[in-house]
């Protein structure tokens, strides 16, 4: 603005932060905002980086109500099957992977207040092989029944099943989409009941304060950050594309807020002498 004088004067502008400032209060997306900053800087760095004394994360937002969900696909199951039952055991790779994970996470962050996995033969030894008590055994974490949809999607569309990695990124997304849009008959579950029931478990992981380490499975996963980010069907299958066995992802429940934290971090993998256990399948 201009004074009598003729000289430009600075104009205070009474924003919402100068507004909440003055207040002594603290807005709503500050606050989250300063969460997301507490959130990343406990994370991102290992525990001697950060300090021994620092503590957890639902007392550092003084938030009882603050919960973390660390989820964790299972390692490299039987990658020759035809079938949901052969597919579930771990390979030597898989038990391989599961030690290795559970060696970092115990050099690490070792506590969790609970663990979960599915009824999955897969999802159980991966939990043990990383070291773990499974505290339950939810069936609401079981994965999808891809052998089943495929064969329905070859059958009644006759779309056939891939041969390869390369047919694998096609047709899983063409699976997702006539599960979703309700085109396959004759199968286990329906696309509406399998959301149905990953949101409600993970709604359930979200009100319950603490770490919570789920051990599951790359649709499963994929859901959940469908529900987390979302995302059309399409992005989710591109998701489920790239998670890979042991993979760690993590998310944060706070102030209301369901965010994503980390995805597909493999750090127990992260060595040259490890780089063939970085598998899909």
């Amino acid at each position: 603005m201009v004074n009598h004088d003729g000289d430009f004067q600075s104009l205070t502008i009474p924003t919402p932060a100068r507004i909440f400032a003055a207040s002594g209060r603290v807005p709503v997306s500050d606050r989250r905002h300063r969460a997301a900053e507490n959130i990343f800087r406990l994370r991102t760095f290992p525990p001697e980086a950060r300090g021994a004394n620092v503590p957890p994360i639902h007392e550092q937002q003084g938030n009882s109500d603050v919960a973390e969900i660390i989820l964790v696909r299972h390692g490299q199951a039987n990658a020759q099957a035809t079938d949901e039952a052969s597919y579930d055991r771990l390979s030597d790779l898989g038990r391989q992977q599961a030690g290795w994970l559970g060696a970092h996470m115990r050099d690490t962050n070792p506590h969790f207040d609970r663990v979960l996995t599915g009824t999955l033969s897969r999802q159980a030894d991966t939990a043990r092989g990383m070291g773990y008590d499974i505290t339950a055994q939810d069936p609401r974490l079981n994965e999808l029944s891809y052998f089943a949809l495929a064969h329905a999607l070859e059958e009644q569309h006759g779309i056939p099943a891939p041969r390869d990695a390369t047919e694998f990124a096609t047709h899983l997304p063409q699976v997702i989409d006539h599960w979703a849009r309700d085109r396959l008959e004759g199968i286990p579950e329906r696309f509406d009941a399998f959301t149905t029931r990953i949101t409600e478990a993970l709604d359930e992981a979200c009100h319950t304060p603490g770490r919570t380490l789920i051990v599951t499975s790359g649709g499963v996963i994929g859901m959940a950050l469908r529900h987390t980010l979302g995302l059309e069907n399409g992005g989710m299958a591109k998701v489920m594309l790239q998670i890979m066995n042991s993979s760690v992802h993590r998310l944060e429940y706070v102030h209301d807020m369901l965010m994503l934290g980390a995805f597909n971090a493999t750090p127990h993998l992260d060595r040259p002498d490890r780089a063939h256990a970085r598998t899909f399948v």
